[in-house]
This record gives structure tokens, C-alpha cells and sequence, in this order.
């Protein structure tokens, strides 16, 4: 409810809504709008209870809906500002609180999330729709003054991605792209039955935690050598590097940086990351649908695939550098599948040094 273009519904006749709108205290819900509303109030508790909220804390809320989850940060936390694109879910959650003692700490931006500033905040909150999984994630993780700790419900497949690990079969690009930048945990199941209306997936609840500071790394380059790896990430690195696409396009990137003479360790991380994420969260999607979606190549065309054969002595020269770096830290046989953050930091490190850049 947070996020996405709000469509004027037509009136079906007869009366009949042919399932896609419930209703809850006179409004009508649609799920095409990613509104599923949190019916169980013991859940509610749960999540607030672990979300560790402190009485001084501004707490952002995404999607409040009609506000069963917002009262319960009204009362743990000294405000709360909502965020929410819906007209008449504003309108409700006005209606709930005016005149009560919350009414004052209580701040409502209606609007979509993804395009508005947001405010200053200790701690997120929220039970989001689930199509701007991925763009929310990363505009949070770019947001400064960095917060504490967001709590938010996911889709549980796209929970699972965030939290896998290095060997899990649901381990990808957007699992090493947050892990970078933040801690991730995953702190409950909740079954599809607790919403109205029912989703079609169950969901869970995941703990993000930036890391302070963040790693010393410049991101454009690290996602960019992410993209690769993951781009088939179940082949051997030596594989991935020997194919044209790649070596053409690190190739491209070597020639231009020489020319430039541009030196790789001069660059704002903040800046850096701010003006990345954004673009990385579009790019990556909603993942939770496909679960090889790391699997299909989609960065490449099918003629990028294929590998070079050594026939050019200059581009041989290129590959044999590319192999060279590979080699020296024992990665040629490796697979991203199967590598620790610790161990692409040190991939990029030797790439870098043999000035080899990713973006």
C-alpha cells in the first residue's frame, strides 16, 4: 500500500467482486494493490515486540493500512510517520487516532515510498507490498542518517534470498548486495491465513541492521563484478571469465581507465552507494518468484555466452590477464554459488590491483 500506481476501480454488476476485494470496517481491499492487512493481534505484538523499540524512537512505518500495527508503535515508541498511497487508508488512519492521545505523534505522508524523501528515523516497521521488495530494500540501505534496524514482512521466498548463505540453493546477487551493507536476520514465519485478504505465498519477518561503518569497498565496482559472477553462478569463474561478452566489455573498461589515467581508491562511499542503490534494487526486482532466477543469464545475450577461443593475440593477451588474476587467488575453479563476502573482496582486491575495474 505503500508503493505502485493507484487504479480507479470499476463497479462490477451485480454487485459481485469475483473474490479480488475483501473488505475490513467498510474498505474495500485488493490484493493486485499488495494490500493485505494483519488480522492477528498476537502477531502484531510479536513483531513489535521484536523490533526492540525504544521510548524515545521515531519509528517509520510503511503501508500502515488501517493502523493495526501502528497503534501498537504508537504506544512503544515516541512517533510514528507513516507512509501510505492509499487516499482512503489516510483517511481511516485519521479517523482512528483524531482525538485520542496519539493523534499528535502521529505524523501520515501519503504518497508513493519509493519516490518521496523520507524523513529522519531510529527504526522501520512495516508490512509492505510485496512487489517493491527489492526497490524499498535498497533505498532504505541508501537512506542517511543511516537508522538502527528496519523490521519488515516480506514474501518468504525474497526473506529467504535476503538471509541465505554462501551453498544455499536460494543464495544470489541480492543476497551478497545486502549482506555487504547490512546484518540479516530472520526472525519469524507467518502463515498466509494471518492477513485479510489471504495472500497466495506465506511471509516472514526479516531483521536488517546497516553495518556502521560499511565495508571499505566502492560499490559500483563491487556490484559490478557481482553481476557477473552470479550470472551463472553455479559455473566455474574460469568459465564465466573466458566468455566474449565479459572479457569485451573488462576489456573496454581497462582501455577507457588507462586513458584516464583514473585511479581506483579516490571515491565517496556515501555517494557512491546513494547513487547505486536505487538502480540496483530496480534491476534486481522482486526475485522471490523464480527460484533460479540467478541461473538464467539474463545480463547476457546468448552470444556473450560463448567463449573466446585465443584467435586475436591482443584479446588473448586480455584473457590470459583476466585467467592470470584468477589463478593467483585460487579462484579459477571456484563458483559464486559457493563464495563468502570475505572471499569477493578479495577478488575484487586482485582484479583491482592488476587494473581490471567493473565499472
Amino acid at each position: 500500500m505503500a508503493g505502485g500506481k493507484i487504479r480507479k476501480e470499476r463497479p462490477q454488476r451485480g454487485g459481485g467482486s469475483g473474490g479480488a476485494t475483501h473488505f475490513q470496517g467498510g474498505i474495500p481491499f485488493h490484493k493486485s494493490k499488495g494490500q493485505h492487512i494483519l488480522k492477528n493481534p498476537l502477531l502484531v505484538d510479536s513483531i513489535v515486540q521484536k523490533s526492540g523499540i525504544k521510548h524515545t524512537d521515531t519509528i517509520l512505518e510503511i503501508g500502515p493500512g488501517t493502523g493495526n500495527l501502528t497503534k501498537k508503535l504508537l504506544e512503544a515508541g515516541k512517533c510514528v510517520i507513516a507512509v501510505e498511497l492509499d487516499p482512503r487508508m489516510v483517511l481511516e488512519l485519521q479517523r482512528r487516532f483524531q482525538g485520542t492521545p496519539y493523534s499528535s505523534r502521529l505524523k501520515v505522508i501519503q504518497g508513493d515510498v519509493l519516490k518521496c524523501d523520507l524523513p529522519y528515523f531510529d527504526i522501520c516497521v512495516a508490512n509492505i507490498p510485496y512487489q517493491i521488495s527489492s526497490p524499498l530494500t535498497f533505498k532504505l540501505l541508501s537512506h542517511r542518517p543511516l537508522f538502527r534496524c528496519a523490521v519488515i514482512m516480506f514474501q518468504r521466498e525474497f526473506a529467504m534470498r535476503l538471509v541465505a548463505q554462501p551453498g544455499d540453493s536460494l543464495y544470489c546477487r541480492l543476497s551478497v548486495n545486502t549482506q555487504l551493507l547490512a546484518r540479516v536476520n530472520h526472525l519469524l514465519k507467518v502463515g498466509r491465513n494471518n492477513f485479510r485478504p489471504p495472500p497466495k505465498v506465506d511471509s516472514s519477518v526479516v531483521r536488517i541492521e546497516p553495518r556502521k561503518p560499511l565495508p571499505p569497498v566502492n560499490f559500483k565496482e563491487w556490484d559490478g563484478l557481482v553481476r557477473i559472477c552470479f550470472n551463472r553462478k553455479n559455473k566455474t569463474l574460469g568459465a564465466l571469465f573466458r566468455q566474449k561478452g565479459i572479457l569485451a566489455l573488462l576489456e573496454k573498461n581497462f582501455k577507457t581507465l588507462q586513458a584516464l589515467q583514473m585511479k581506483s581508491d579516490g571515491f565517496d562511499q556515501d555517494a557512491e552507494i546513494a547513487q547505486s542503490l536505487s538502480a540496483l534494487g530496480n534491476t534486481l526486482g522482486d526475485m522471490s518468484i523464480d527460484a533460479d532466477a540467478e541461473e538464467e543469464g539474463k545480463d547476457y545475450d546468448d552470444d556473450d555466452m560463448e567463449m573466446d577461443d585465443g584467435g586475436d593475440a591482443k584479446g588473448s593477451d586480455f584473457k590470459n590477464k583476466i585467467l592470470g588474476v584468477l589463478k593467483s587467488g585460487d579462484f579459477e575453479d571456484k563458483r559464486a554459488s559457493k563464495l563468502a563476502q570475505a572471499d569477493f573482496m578479495h577478488l575484487l582486491s586482485l582484479f583491482n590491483k592488476a587494473g581490471i575495474h567493473f565499472s
